[in-house]
């Protein structure tokens, strides 16, 4: 029962990632790109009817966290506490930026929020990315020092970044160079992802220039990805071992290469929404292999003192998990009812439903 719980909590976290992905991009967009009225309303139309929807994946996964995981909820939700505060604040003020800015009309109102959305959409990216680095990298469970445990073996805490800005010190930091730099990755993958949404959802007079802006930042991400397989090896020295045990686990990777690989012919696509298809491919496949990597593990531990979290010994109860089963099942068809209903009614291009008029 652990390992199908793990599956989803692994599933839902990659249906977020690749909804309110293009959510987090659009906003970077619209920081960005967005010089004139139009356009920026083109970008809030194509996400408006979606965005709040989208964070629902978000609180399904706290929940199945909690339910099934409990000591990671209460490990990771304590040791990452000041992030996390970080992006509540981040998820406002990206929220309020997009319902605010039509209540007055004023150039310096709907500049202020225009920039809030796009400035908060930017480093929720930023942080997702160094959320999943410090997840790779590990934590020092137990606050270990000098070979002795001052906390309990499953408790953390870490400050925003240590003095020497390394992943490997005593004392690690949430940002550090090996985390940010997958940061950067987050920020210019999602880059792609909104583009590729707004080009899909609009025919906006920005789309000949985005795909263009794809083309470009995806040889940018594939440098990147690249040079991020090389520096793993300073965090953990055989990445690769379950792939190599259990070979059909390669499926993720080939999955994020022929996302990125597609992405190089985003200029010649015929259908809009074929871009978005291979980026979400590059996303699910990224995702997927990063779980993949470190599984059993889920918050891998940096010391040799304090075992690594893993499904197993962070998991609830036998029974707990077995009568989860039948509330996912009512909650899934639910949900994907709510779905298909909501994809259906907003099909097409976005352009005239006017989002944010007030």
């Amino acid at each position: 029962m652990e390992f199908f719980w793990y599956v989803v909590l692994m599933g839902i976290l990659a249906v977020y990632i690749v909804l309110d992905g293009y959510d987090f991009g659009a906003g970077i967009i619209h920081l960005f790109f967005a010089k004139t009225e139009k356009d920026k309303k083109a970008i809030t139309n194509s996400i408006g009817p979606f965005w709040d929807a989208n964070e629902v994946w978000l609180i399904a996964a706290g929940g199945v966290l909690f339910f099934a995981f409990p000591t990671l909820y209460a490990s990771s939700f304590s040791g990452f506490y000041l992030p996390l505060i970080m992006i509540l604040w981040l998820l406002i003020f990206r929220a309020i930026g997009l319902e605010m800015r039509g209540q007055v009309h004023h150039p310096m109102w709907e500049a202020i929020w225009d920039k809030a959305f796009g400035i908060a959409s930017l480093l929720l990216a930023l942080f997702f990315g160094i959320a999943l680095g410090n997840i790779v990298r590990g934590v020092n469970l137990g606050m270990v020092q000098n070979g002795v445990s001052t906390q309990e073996p499953h408790f953390f805490f870490l400050p925003l970044w240590n003095p020497t800005f390394s992943p490997q010190a005593n004392e690690l930091g949430i940002i550090d160079w090996f985390t940010l730099f997958l940061g950067i990755v987050s920020v210019v993958a999602l880059m792609i992802h909104g583009a590729n949404w707004i080009v899909f959802k609009t025919n906006s007079d920005l789309n000949p220039q985005l795909k263009n802006m794809v083309f470009k930042l995806n040889i940018g991400l594939l440098v990147l990805v690249c040079i991020s397989l090389q520096i793993w090896h300073f965090i953990e020295p055989e990445p690769f071992h379950n792939f190599i045990e259990t070979p059909i686990l390669w499926f993720f990777p080939v999955m994020a290469f022929v996302g990125i690989l597609g992405l190089f012919k985003v200029r010649s696509f015929k259908k809009d929404g074929h871009g978005f298809i291979f980026s979400s491919l590059f996303l699910v496949g990224g995702f997927a292999s990063t779980a993949v990597s470190i599984f059993p593990n889920v918050l891998p531990s940096t010391n040799k003192v304090n075992p690594s979290l893993t499904i197993y010994n962070t998991a609830a109860g036998e029974y707990g998990l077995n009568a989860g089963l039948s509330w996912f099942f009512i909650a899934l068809f639910l949900v994907i009812i709510y779905f298909i209903i909501q994809y259906r009614v907003f099909s097409g291009k976005m352009d005239d439903i006017g989002y944010g008029e007030h």
